[in-house]
């Protein structure tokens, strides 16, 4: 497809020097693309490289194939797979061939998100988030921290180089940037709405209405209640502790949802699944530096990082007994506290014991 050379692309630049300009010509000789991205991936992950693949068959002719890192687990992110028909290699499964080009999106490498083997070399990596991976000697980045949604950059892609996006990648896109930009305080740039307008009339709103409505299962509710049950309340933080996740997304589920209560400002929730301790952060202030934070917070003793207001972390538990678990904890509840600089107090329920034994009397 012919390349426009004269017009201005999504984010105000002039084609001349367009990204995906360099993208695609770096690409021009290798035999063919594989794209990966985080752990767990989310629509955000998933869209992008949707798009990216659709734009690299469409302009190259180059085959592609997308990854699975770990479990696809979330509802909404299991009806997104299965109703937009993604063909997803689990990574485990890859054999690298010579004269592939490997592609990171939504995510950068070294952060500790992965389970790619560190040996296997970039090409490229496309992302928008603040933890800063290790991206020396990669030949191509386009890493833009100020975007709410790495679809959103992906869309810009696809615009600058006048590629029709047909109604399955539209939705895919256009779901993974509401995700990521449907929070409050809004973490989204003027790209991202336009990559909204653009994409809304195209996509298919009966697909993108079943995905955001995802049936949920029994698991999910028992998790919420028991999350509900153990939630404490400290000044203008709330931290909720589940015994087991039944799967590891949950925790930001939890969160996105605790956030919404009028008193706090922070939400975490740190959950257990399998023998990690699954953290999830969010603010509902501008400026939290959520994912600085958490890494702080976390320190040696696993992973983390995030957004401004968004953050995720891991800590890999050497014991799953109950006592290793709450000494674990205390210790997170005392660095929290710390670093939001809230004096250390005893906590309050936000479901008091009472309120919950006369439940289960009525």
């Amino acid at each position: 497809m012919a390349r426009r050379s004269a017009e201005t692309a999504i984010d105000g630049r002039s084609t001349l020097t367009r990204r995906s300009e360099r993208f695609l010509d770096g690409l021009a000789h290798v035999t063919a693309v594989t794209f990966v991205s985080h752990v767990h991936p989310d629509p955000d992950g998933l869209g992008s490289m949707m798009g990216l693949a659709h734009l690299v068959e469409t302009n190259l002719g180059i085959p592609t194939r997308m990854t699975r890192d770990g479990l696809i687990s979330r509802a909404e992110n299991k009806a997104m797979v299965e109703l937009l028909n993604l063909d997803l290699v689990p990574i485990s499964q890859i054999e690298w061939q010579e004269g592939e080009a490997l592609v990171m999106v939504d995510s950068q490498p070294n952060t500790g998100r992965h389970s790619l083997d560190p040996a296997v070399p970039l090409y490229g990596v496309i992302d928008h988030h603040d933890t800063k991976g290790d991206l020396e000697g990669i030949p191509f980045v386009d890493v833009r921290r100020s975007l709410g949604a790495t679809c959103s950059l992906v869309t810009s892609y696809l615009i600058e180089q006048d590629v029709a996006v047909p109604p399955r990648l539209a939705t895919g896109l256009l779901y993974g940037i509401e995700t990521e930009v449907s929070g409050y305080p809004r973490e989204a740039s003027g790209l991202d709405d336009r990559a909204l307008l653009f994409l809304y009339p195209l996509a298919d709103k009966d697909l993108l209405a079943r995905i955001r409505n995802a049936r949920l299962p029994q698991s999910h509710f028992e998790c919420m209640l028991q999350a509900l049950q153990s939630s404490f309340i400290y000044d203008r933080l709330i931290i909720s502790w589940v015994n087991e996740l039944p799967q590891p997304e949950l925790a930001a589920e939890v969160v996105d949802f605790l956030i919404r209560f009028e008193e706090v400002d922070w939400a975490v929730c740190a959950g257990v699944f399998n023998d990690k301790l699954i953290l999830s952060v969010r603010a509902a202030v501008e400026n939290a530096n959520v994912g600085d934070m958490l890494k702080q917070v976390v320190g040696d003793l696993g992973r983390a990082g995030g957004h401004d207001r968004r953050a995720g972390g891991t800590i890999p538990l050497s014991s799953t007994a109950a006592s290793a678990i709450e000494g674990l904890q205390g210790e997170l509840r005392r660095r929290l506290l710390k670093a939001l600089h809230i004096d250390e107090c005893r906590g309050h329920r936000l479901v008091s014991r009472r309120e919950m034994l006369q439940n289960l009397q009525s």
